[in-house]
């Protein structure tokens, strides 16, 4: 897969550094730039990079910190003990996850590890927002639920 080079200046612009390892646009913000990409499991420098869906916008990602720092993670970590059905979907995420990534590359060192804690913790919301944004609605229930938290990162216009 490509990516534009007006692409690849966006995300680098965003990121505040050149993107790298970038195997296609995974989602665009309502302002049409990135928010999320999608990176190759190994780094043009051979890096192996578990972070599938990775967060590129900004105001996205300063968003989704400040959800973090709300201490929600603890609380989706504390649901996971004690909802069984949520627990079984959010490993159903992990699975999917992996799933896409190893049909993209086998890396031996990140098999079987996804990203943001799947499947017993929540680590990362980043990750999960990326995944969801991705993948789309139901497919990673703790993403879905941290992306209604948001308010629309990109209704100011483009962030670069």
């Amino acid at each position: 897969m490509s990516v534009s080079p007006s692409d690849q200046e966006a995300v680098s612009k965003q990121l505040g550094r050149t993107a790298r390892g970038i195997r296609s646009i995974a989602h665009r913000c309502s302002c049409g730039l990135p928010d999320v990409v999608e990176t190759e499991p190994r780094l043009p420098d051979g890096t192996p990079f578990p972070t599938t869906y990775y967060v590129t916008c900004p105001r996205l990602a300063s968003a989704i910190g400040t959800l973090e720092a709300s201490g929600l993670m603890k609380e989706m970590t504390d649901r996971l003990a004690d909802d069984e059905d949520l627990a079984a979907r959010y490993r159903a995420a992990h699975e999917s996850y992996l799933a896409h990534r190893e049909s993209i590359e086998h890396v031996e060192e990140i098999a079987g590890i996804t990203a943001g804690g799947m499947p017993n913790r929540v680590k990362c919301l980043h990750v999960l927002v990326g995944h969801s944004l991705a993948a789309g609605p139901g497919v990673n229930p703790l993403g879905d639920e941290a992306l209604e938290a948001l308010e629309d990162w990109g209704r100011r216009g483009p962030c670069v």
